[in-house]
């Protein structure tokens, strides 16, 4: 006798077998017992979740007549009778199941109608069971709407699809819906206990436990890969040897990578994913496993009590790490793991994908808060402050913190309270309001990016605290900027030679004569000597020097009036074309920053507000 698959030996066959599905088997049910019994069903759910199992099951529920062949319509099907017997082995003449994914067409859904104008033979009821019918054409669905909405009283309509969203509202409005459900790790691996002590097969928790995760909600699926790791691990199921047949990551290496991380260890980091290159574990599954293991830690550091499971081994783990990571840094990760599985497959390497995907964790990681005194202080200093030179001078009020610290001032562009006291200034110094000044070294103008915030250096307060303000001089940007110096487009010496070879290059790029690789030779070459008949170039890169590039150029010269030979060598260039176009562009550019910048409005924004001139937003006209 031929071995029969687990999937197939353990196929649940009445209502009661059903696992992980109690909610349409409790409306079926129902729904049978009362004899409300609508004449369409549509079942959905992914693959392996039992929508073929619950159509044979309802159909045998319709036509099943007892032990004794005086039963009627029952939630129970005895399996026993002539019809389950039949329905069980595929053999039940009305009871027909059509896969749509190979019979699709109109043709094949009219010869399925024809059967609906003909009693039943055997059973009770004709039963029409259409598998995957998102499959169908939009003739086919055309042709079963009139019979799907008013069927004769002898036939039931059950369709089957994963994907509900392809099938039509015309057939989902003439249905009872059912949406089967992926089951969870712990439904699987209680039925997958329940198979294998029937089986006789010893086991170990642990695998189960991989075993129910990978099957990832499908029943089906988990059966499969229990009856390969039967055959992998010769008669008996042990977790170590089905986390070897999985490829699935020892969790001690899982725990170990977010203790490093938690602890900021990227050295142990990259010494933990050379361990997992050496064993040969998957790079995917190390971070599908801590994801798993972050959202378990979140739900404890919101919820201790919702992890605390004596029967689970990692509880005590799960919650030693969620004490140890914070839960903003949990979250993090949570979300670097699960966009960094995307990235194994762009990288040549997918263990140094995940060694980046690691360590953009530890890039990311916040500073530690500083506590106070001089170190602290000095933490919180800006990046970007400048350094003045000795003799500059900042505005410095006569009054300090009373804590001690060094107190932070802004530039005339925090508000109007400084704008005023820069105007009385001014007015000492019998300026006009909005002019440029300065204070004992306007010799020397301070760049605007170094007006933004200085520190002060501590003073005592004064004996009176309603004594006036002391003010000094603020350094300023000077009102006419030095023009930038013009910018050539690197190694360019202009010739007299090259000046002739781009304008008739230019000529013949903005004609069109040349395109691709004739165009890229006549730009990226050299014209070192003109004889009569023949042109010397130099390019830098062999690639260039085609024979057919060549070709082309020449008789675009030759149509231009230059009826010349080219002869190519290689070496080094000075003066090209492109770089010709390139210092032109860099010059036009430096003109339209130097227009800018000399702009008085400009320089008025940037000297009493603060204004900088967004990098990249000037272009040339």
């Amino acid at each position: 006798m031929s071995y029969l698959v687990l999937a197939r030996k353990y196929r649940p066959r009445n209502f009661a077998e059903m696992v992980g599905q109690g909610h349409v088997v409790q409306a079926l049910s129902n729904a049978l017992s009362s004899g409300r019994l609508h004449h369409a069903y549509l079942f959905t759910g992914t693959r392996g979740v039992g929508k073929t199992t619950v159509a044979r099951i309802l159909a045998k529920s319709l036509n099943c007549v007892g032990p004794h062949g005086q039963g009627g319509i029952t939630a129970t099907p005895c399996g026993v009778c002539q019809a389950c017997v039949d329905i069980d082995s595929g053999r039940f003449v009305d009871y027909t199941e059509l896969d749509a994914a190979s019979n699709r067409s109109v043709d094949e859904m009219q010869s399925l109608l024809e059967q609906a104008v003909y009693k039943p033979v055997q059973g009770r009821f004709k039963v029409f069971m259409i598998d995957e019918v998102h499959m169908l054409t939009g003739h086919a669905f055309n042709a079963m709407l009139k019979t799907l909405e008013e069927p004769p009283e002898y036939l039931k309509f059950v369709l089957a699809t994963t994907d509900p969203q392809k099938v039509p509202v015309t057939v989902l409005s003439r249905c009872l819906q059912f949406s089967l459900r992926p089951m969870a790790p712990e439904t699987v691996r209680e039925h997958l206990e329940h198979v294998l002590a029937a089986e006789q097969i010893g086991f170990d928790t642990g695998a189960l436990r991989l075993l129910a995760r990978a099957a990832r909600g499908s029943m089906r699926d988990a059966l499969s890969l229990t009856d390969q790791a039967i055959a992998f691990g010769a008669g008996r199921l042990d977790e170590a040897m089905v986390r070897q047949m999985l490829g699935s990551v020892d969790q001690s290496y899982v725990f170990q990578l977010l203790d490093a991380l938690a602890q900021g260890d990227g050295a142990a980091v990259c010494t933990l994913c050379e361990v997992l290159r050496t064993h040969g574990l998957s790079a995917a599954s190390a971070l599908e496993d801590m994801a798993g293991v972050l959202q378990r830690m979140a739900v404890c550091q919101v919820s201790p009590a919702a992890t605390d499971d004596d029967s689970d081994p990692d509880a005590a783990q799960i919650q030693r790490l969620a004490a140890l990571l914070p839960p903003d840094e949990t979250q993090l990760l949570y979300s670097l793991c699960l966009h960094g599985r995307a990235d194994l497959g762009l990288a040549p390497d997918e263990y140094a994908a995940l060694t980046m995907v690691l360590l953009r964790l530890l890039a990311f990681k916040p500073a530690p808060a500083a506590g106070p005194g001089p170190q602290a202080a000095q933490e919180k200093k800006s990046l970007n402050s400048p350094q003045l030179p000795p003799g500059k001078h900042v505005p410095v009020r006569d009054s300090a913190p009373t804590d001690g610290h060094s107190e932070v001032l802004a530039a005339p562009s925090h508000g109007d309270a400084v704008r005023q006291e820069i105007d009385l200034e001014r007015d000492k110094q019998g300026l006009q309001p909005g002019s440029d000044w300065s204070g004992d070294d306007a010799d020397e103008p301070v760049p605007a990016a170094q007006a933004q915030v200085f520190e002060a250096a501590p003073a005592s307060p004064p004996a009176d605290p309603a004594a006036p303000t002391r003010l000094v001089g603020i350094p300023v940007r000077s009102a006419t900027p030095a023009a930038p110096e013009p910018v050539a487009a690197a190694g360019l010496q202009p010739t007299a030679e090259g000046a002739f070879w781009h304008g008739v290059v230019q000529a013949l790029v903005d004609s069109a004569a040349v395109n691709a690789m004739a165009r890229e030779l006549a730009l990226q070459s050299q014209l070192l000597a003109r004889d009569e008949g023949l042109w010397l170039l130099r390019v830098e890169r062999e690639s260039l020097n085609q024979a057919s590039s060549r070709e082309r150029l020449a008789q675009a010269l030759q149509a231009a009036g230059y009826a010349v030979e080219l002869a190519v060598e290689i070496g080094r260039v000075s003066d090209c074309p492109a770089r010709r176009n390139s210092a032109a562009s860099q010059g036009r550019m430096d003109a339209a920053r130097l227009l800018i910048e000399s702009d008085p409005f400009v320089q008025r924004m940037a000297r009493e507000f603060g204004a900088k001139i967004v990098p990249g937003s000037i272009q040339p006209l």
